[in-house]
């Protein structure tokens, strides 16, 4: 839709051009990837990049401007779960007028890792970069070598 060309756009001088060219472009924008309603959708979570080593798996979560006594990570049967709330409150206030803005955001990323090992995670925030290593748990080789008569 953000490819839209006017209809007979040769006979301008027929028409207020200014007019419609403002109508397509609205129109450009609402259909845009930078719309409120998009930007809403895709914008309220971090991103995640999970890295698989032979010995444990490593998470980094995105999550610039966040106070670590804003996350809380959990692993349950495989799952790890890293949410964040935070809430914004400014006031401003000049005579009798009275200015409150507040924000709550909430997000929550989920993923599952199936033989990761509850003991000996360790998670830490520094610039902005959350990164958590979680062990892989050892499975034992039970394979033996069978001698042929």
């Amino acid at each position: 839709m953000s490819g839209l060309i006017p209809f007979n756009n040769t006979h301008s001088d027929l028409i207020n051009s200014d007019f419609f060219d403002r109508s397509f472009n609205m129109l450009d924008d609402f259909f845009a990837e930078s719309t409120p309603l998009r930007r809403g959708f895709l914008g309220h979570t971090f991103k995640v990049d999970v890295i698989d080593s032979e010995n444990e798996y490593t998470v980094e979560a995105e999550l610039p401007g966040i106070k670590k006594e804003e996350v809380d990570v959990t692993l349950n049967e495989g799952r790890l779960t890293i949410s964040v709330n935070r809430k914004e409150n400014n006031e401003e206030s000049t005579k009798n007028y009275i200015h409150k803005e507040r924000r709550c955001t909430i997000m929550t990323r989920n993923i599952y890792l199936s033989d990761s090992d509850t003991d000996g995670i360790k998670a830490t925030l520094e610039n902005g970069v959350l990164k958590i290593s979680i062990p892989k748990i050892m499975k034992r080789d039970n394979s033996i070598k069978v001698e042929i008569e």
